[in-house]
């Protein structure tokens, strides 16, 4: 009796035993499963992820989030990854897919833990200068450079791959190219001449490879080379690596172009394929990059590959110690060398994912790649010294790029494709409260800092500036481009618009409102602040306000466009329209007849005129859409009808316009033009008007200047300037 009561409890302990290390374990598990994941440094991808035990890779934590996916356990509230300071050197692309989803309901977030730095990173951080003491390679440099370029052997530091340089500009394909030495954060420039700022000019082409342009010009051949009258290659050494870059034909198409042969006795250079597309012009821009002898003033630098040796004049001392990868300072100045040929972050097919308060860094291609999916977010991140584009999002539907910095990309800033132009049907996707600064370090011209294809984007509340092209490009329909404040673009080519588009008709249903852009670059031609080109047509240009831009709002023979309650103060002119569809010349009959007639029948006519009423006016040019060009039949050009300008304020020159157009064939209504608006002009930009000012009895609106540009937010660590500061 006793042994069976004993017996009888000893089972009862072993059941309590059991059901208590079970409970243990079911909240043990519960704690691992239920909780977020942590990433350090000093963690183990043999670990269970916690705060106190956590994954050492990035790999180790989205594969956990999918072992959560396949078991049903992610959190009803969505899951956060959370990253600790240092720096997270990628070999390869972090690639997420649909396995790595969350939902609209429970996102799976990426982000800094806390105010600690957490950076991706593409390159690798040099140490090991020291100064030059080859004699040969001294004899090269130039005498001032003596003494000040250092050397690192990127043998020593087994870094064997970085990449070719290719060529790139103008109608050349996005692709990573060779590796970027970067110092203080700054991207430091290829040895060159002339010194950056300065160009060499064209002293013409062969006369065997000369020929007539539409333009009444005489132009080179691409394939025959061009003349230089300088003496200054002649101290060259080696040129077999020797590239040329420049503005061949026109301001606003670039290329880099590798030298086949120079000959400094007859000054003819000759370069490899694939050629620019539009040949030799005499008197325009290039300068020769990656010559050693030219490695002539603080922040050059030359890599050279037969040896795998970087010479560099430092423009700061040089960091002499490497600070560990967990550590949370940058030693500075850091020296970094971009290497990774892929982007850091590749989204594929996946949706509701978020990554926060990162830095991305140094990869010779595109930052993050976001394709197909659904609403995932790229907030509050720093991406910079990239070496194709900073986000490129493809497809898909409802992706945001929130408080973020751009800086320093080689070609744009963001690009946001999607949606269908077949039904209309919008991409949504949108970049908000972004600081986009000096893109196009490379491809120069169209690699805006926003790039919008298809249909239904938004741009929102962003600063942009120092930029050598256009700051906002777009093709397509129904897309908001809104407070955004846009100054210094153009600073290196002409015939360019802040905002621009062109050579559609079917191009509607877009708005351009409430945006501040003013004291824009130019070369040639100048710039524009919004350039509707080559007779695009039906845009909204609303509430903006033009200050110091040369031809503010530019409409180039096209049709419908709104251009209303706008503020124009010292622009030349504020308002310039022209009839180019109307032109004779081949090049214009060409476009309108030919290349922007088959874009019409690209699009289903029925879906456009419901939407676009005003297209159906094209039939009275065209004749019936619908049917193919009628052979032989007379097309006479298509005039610029349907523009509206009403309602605007300008101080200064007010309106222009010619070839083939006139005022009269503009509906000019309640401007505010030839004298003083009644500013409050408290300062420069304060443009406030007075209770008295006749604008508002003719219909003027007031413009919110305060929602322009970047907003407060949570993601925001440190106030921006602002266009118009606190009254």
């Amino acid at each position: 009796m006793i042994q069976s009561c004993l017996h009888n409890e000893l089972r009862w302990y072993h059941c309590v035993e059991r059901l208590w290390l079970g409970l243990l374990f079911v909240s043990l598990f519960q704690i691992h499963t239920f909780a977020d994941f942590y990433i350090a440094h000093v963690g183990s991808d043999t670990n269970l992820g916690t705060k106190s035990k956590p994954f050492a890779t990035l790999e180790r934590a989205r594969d956990a989030v999918r072992e959560l996916k396949r078991a049903g356990k992610l959190p009803k509230r969505g899951l956060t990854v959370w990253l600790r300071g240092g720096d997270y050197v990628r070999t390869n692309a972090l690639e997420l897919t649909d396995a790595d989803s969350g939902n609209a309901a429970a996102p799976i977030v990426w982000r800094a833990y806390r105010d600690e730095r957490v950076r991706l990173l593409g390159g690798r951080v040099l140490t090991g200068f020291t100064p030059v003491s080859n004699p040969a390679v001294l004899a090269r440099l130039d005498e001032k450079a003596r003494g000040r370029i250092v050397q690192c052997d990127l043998r020593r530091l087994d870094i064997s791959e970085f990449g070719e340089m290719k060529s790139r500009g103008f109608g050349r394909a996005t692709t990573p190219s060779h590796s970027e030495l970067f110092h203080d954060s700054k991207p430091m420039p290829l040895a060159r001449w002339p010194n950056e700022g300065n160009f060499e000019k064209l002293a013409g082409f062969p006369e065997a490879a000369g020929k007539g342009d539409d333009h009444g010009g005489k132009i080179g051949d691409l394939h025959g080379g061009f003349l230089f009258s300088s003496d200054r290659p002649k101290r060259w050494y080696d040129t077999q690596d020797l590239w040329v870059h420049g503005y061949w034909a026109w301001d606003w198409a670039n290329s880099y172009e590798h030298v086949t042969a120079l000959d400094t006795t007859t000054g003819l250079i000759q370069t490899a394929p694939p050629h620019g597309l539009y040949g030799f012009r005499k008197g325009q821009r290039f300068y020769f990059l990656n010559v050693l002898e030219e490695l002539d003033q603080p922040g050059e630098w030359f890599l050279d590959r037969s040896s795998s040796v970087i010479y560099f004049w430092p423009p700061t001392p040089l960091a002499t110690v490497l600070a560990p990868r967990s550590s949370n300072e940058i030693p500075i100045p850091e020296t970094i060398l971009s290497l990774l040929d892929q982007p850091l972050l590749k989204l594929t097919s996946a949706s509701h994912i978020a990554f926060q308060g990162l830095t991305l860094e140094a990869t010779r291609g595109n930052a993050i790649e976001i394709r197909g999916g659904e609403s995932n977010r790229i907030a509050g991140c720093l991406i910079r010294n990239i070496g194709n584009n900073g986000v490129v999002i493809e497809g898909g539907r409802g992706h945001g790029v929130i408080s973020c910095d751009i800086f320093d990309t080689g070609d744009g800033g963001v690009t946001l494709n999607g949606g269908d132009r077949q039904t209309l049907t919008p991409g949504s996707h949108f970049v908000e409260n972004c600081h986009f600064q000096r893109q196009g370090r490379w491809s120069k011209c169209y690699v805006p800092a926003v790039l919008m294809g298809g249909v239904g984007m938004r741009v929102s509340h962003n600063l942009i500036h120092d930029h050598p092209h256009c700051a906002i490009l777009f093709t397509g329909n129904d897309h908001l481009i809104e407070f955004n404040d846009i100054h210094h673009i153009a600073l290196e080519t002409g015939d360019v618009g802040a905002i621009y588009t062109g050579r559609d008709y079917s191009f509607r249903g877009n708005k351009i409102r409430h945006n501040f852009i003013h004291e824009t670059g130019g070369v040639g031609m100048g710039s524009m602040g919004v350039y509707m080109d080559d007779c695009v047509s039906g845009t909204e240009v609303y509430g903006n306000i033009f200050y110091k831009v040369h031809w503010a709002m530019f409409i180039g023979g096209g049709r419908d466009h709104h251009v209303e309650n706008n503020i124009f103060v010292d622009c030349d002119p504020a308002v310039r329209a022209d009839g180019r569809g109307l032109d004779k010349s081949p090049v214009w009959r060409g476009m309108v007849d030919d290349y922007m007639r088959k874009q019409l029948h690209a699009v289903p006519l029925d879906l456009y005129r419901r939407r676009y009423p005003e297209m159906k006016s094209l039939d009275r040019y065209y004749g019936p859409l619908d049917g193919p060009a009628i052979e032989g039949a007379s097309f006479t050009g298509i005039p610029p009808e349907g523009n509206l300008i009403a309602r605007n304020i300008a101080v200064g020159k007010w309106l222009e316009a010619g070839w083939n157009t006139k005022k009269e064939n503009l509906e000019l209504r309640d401007n505010l033009t030839g004298e003083d608006p009644e500013f409050v002009a408290t300062y420069a930009t304060d443009f406030r008007l007075r209770k008295g000012s006749r604008a508002w009895k003719l219909g003027f609106q007031r413009i919110p200047v305060e929602k322009i540009g970047i907003q407060p937010d949570s993601h925001r660590r440190s106030p921006l300037p602002t266009a118009f500061p606190k009254r």
